[in-house]
Formats: C-alpha cells, sequence, structure tokens
C-alpha cells in the first residue's frame, strides 16, 4: 500500500507530461500546412456546418488531420469558426489555423461589377447579365418589374442607380446589388439637393437628377462639369430650349445608328430638347456623383452655347453669332 503510495506522485506527473504531449501535438496539427500545390476556391454551402466543411477538406485531401479540427469543437469551441456560406481563396503555405481565422472572418472571395458614369439603365443590366458568379435573376423581367420588387411601382428605372464598382460574392442575386445601388443614389441626391444653390431653376430633387443625367451625358472632360450645368441653368432661367444632342439620341432608342440628322432634330418626341421645352420627363443615364454636385453647383457666367472641339472639351460662347462661328470652326469644317 505504501509503495503504491509512493508512486502515484509519479503516475500524475506521467499522465501530466503525456497529456502536454498529446495537447502540443494537437496544436502542431492544427498549425500544420494545407495539403495545396497552387491557389484553391473552396466553397461553403449555404447551411453547412463546421463537421461538415472540415469532411469535405478532408475528402478533397486539402486537410490531412480532419480529426485535430473536429476535436476543437470539444477542447476549444469557442475558436470554432461562425461560417458564412461562400467561397474562399486557400493558397499553399496556408496553416489550418490560419484557415480557421479566414473563415471566422468571412473573407470570402468577391467580384467586381463596374457601372461607369454615363452608362444607362439597359447598359448596367447588361453587365448584370454578364457577371459571372452573379444569381440572374431580373434577367427575364421587365424594367418595371424589377422597379416594382424594389418598392418602386411605377417609376422610371433611368437615373435612379449610382454607377460604381460593387463588390459580390458568389451566389448574391443582382437583385441585391440593383438595391444598394438605388440606395446609394436616394442618398446622394437626397444630401445634393439638400445643400442646392439658392435660387435654381428646379423645382425637385427628381428635376435636379435629370439635369445631372444630361450634364453626365454632355461631358467629356470633367473639368467642365460645372460650366455645363451653368449653360444649362441659364437657357432654362431664360425659357431657352436646352438643344442637347444626347437627348435626342435617347429618344430615338433602338433607332439611333451612330448620327443624327436634322430630321432627327425636327422628330417630336418626349425627349427632344430642340422640339420641347425645359427638362426632358426622365433621366437619360445614370450621373455620377460629380454631375450631382454639378447639377445644384453650376458655376455662374453668361455663357449660353457650347460645342464640342473633338477632342472632349467644348467651346463655350456668350452669343448665338459666336457659337455660330465655333460650329463652322470645329463642326462644319471637319
Amino acid at each position: 500500500m505504501r509503495r503504491g503510495l509512493k508512486l502515484l506522485p509519479l503516475l500524475v506527473i506521467l499522465a501530466a507530461l503525456a497529456l502536454g504531449a498529446g495537447y502540443r501535438y494537437w496544436q502542431t496539427r492544427l498549425e500544420a500546412p494545407l495539403v495545396l500545390e497552387a491557389p484553391t476556391l473552396y466553397e461553403v454551402p449555404a447551411g453547412a456546418g463546421f463537421h461538415r466543411v472540415i469532411n469535405e477538406l478532408g475528402e478533397r485531401g486539402i486537410l490531412a488531420d480532419g480529426w485535430a479540427f473536429r476535436l476543437m469543437t470539444r477542447l476549444e469551441p469557442e475558436a470554432v469558426p461562425d461560417l458564412r456560406p461562400g467561397e474562399y481563396r486557400l493558397t499553399p503555405g496556408m496553416s489550418g489555423r490560419e484557415l480557421l481565422g479566414m473563415l471566422d472572418r468571412h473573407e470570402v472571395v468577391t467580384y467586381p461589377l463596374t457601372v461607369p458614369e454615363g452608362w444607362t439603365f439597359a447598359q448596367m443590366r447588361q453587365a448584370l447579365n454578364a457577371a459571372p458568379k452573379l444569381e440572374h435573376r431580373t434577367a427575364a423581367w421587365s424594367d418595371a418589374e424589377i422597379m416594382a420588387r424594389l418598392d418602386r411601382q411605377g417609376e422610371h428605372p433611368e437615373g435612379r442607380f449610382f454607377p460604381d464598382t460593387y463588390r459580390y460574392r458568389k451566389g448574391i442575386s443582382d437583385l441585391e446589388i440593383l438595391r444598394q445601388s438605388m440606395q446609394r443614389m436616394d442618398e446622394l441626391l437626397a444630401e445634393a439637393w439638400a445643400e442646392r444653390d439658392d435660387a435654381l431653376p428646379l423645382e425637385t430633387p427628381y428635376q435636379a437628377l435629370i439635369l445631372a443625367s444630361l450634364v453626365e451625358r454632355e461631358t467629356g472632360a470633367p473639368e467642365e462639369r460645372g460650366r455645363i450645368a451653368g449653360v444649362f441653368v441659364r437657357r432654362l432661367e431664360r425659357g431657352m430650349r436646352l438643344q442637347t444632342d444626347p437627348t435626342v439620341i435617347y429618344g430615338m432608342g433602338d433607332d439611333y445608328d451612330g448620327n443624327i440628322t436634322r430630321a432627327d432634330l425636327r422628330e417630336a418626341t418626349p425627349y427632344n430638347t430642340y422640339v420641347i421645352d425645359g427638362l426632358p420627363p426622365t433621366p437619360i443615364a445614370l450621373p455620377g456623383q460629380a454631375a450631382l454636385e454639378a447639377a445644384v453647383h453650376p458655376d455662374e457666367g453668361e455663357t449660353l452655347y457650347f460645342v464640342a472641339r473633338g477632342d472632349g472639351t467644348h467651346h463655350f460662347s456668350r452669343s448665338l453669332r459666336e457659337h455660330n462661328n465655333a460650329v463652322n470652326r470645329y463642326i462644319r469644317n471637319r
């Protein structure tokens, strides 16, 4: 009995050493690199649990010691990641611990979708339909159905979406990107309208949005946005027609073949600002933030006309005579 009691401390020490060694070995297995020769995408399915992910990585030969990670749910449950569905990029040399951290931080692979300033809503829809790994829910919908799904029943979609680069993960729907884009435009338009110049000939934020779209489509040189907005504002104040070609083109729709004829300028459409007074009924493009700012803070001056020089910039004129001379110089001679 006494001899057994003497051996007890030794047995306790040996057991502690064994446990310590086992713990250290377990930690080394968690720190071991993944079995990869090249970067690999792994997708966490929607609703997948931690054990399923570990088992799938083991079945694919990426994780050699799945037991070590399953043991974590008992020994370190607080370290088990909160999984989010999506694709994750696994790279050679990445350890199991680094994988866990990436999963816990939800570092899913994202893809860019760029909508340039001045695009139309139709062009934005084409880009959405072509975007890889996006859920294309709206492809077969009409514009009216899209707006209804966005709780904007009866609204015209043109100009309502902010042009920007949006990042999305696999499985996100195009409707969600449209919702984000619309919310962003709502916010920026509200901010611009709240800080607008006094005495603008605009009655609503929507009119500012329309004007911004004209500025966006006419601007080739960014520094001219304010000057172009100034011309449009002064023409509105004096009751002059805006006479801007992009509105004619927009009103022609699919009939536009790259050229505008005199007959086109005389064609009575709701968007032909050579025929109608004031602003067109809707925006004609998706304006960016700089165009919104120009519409509500137009440059002061006396110019009432402008004509493209052919290099992206414009010649601005105070009188019709000066404008006609500029047209002869930059358009007719060319």
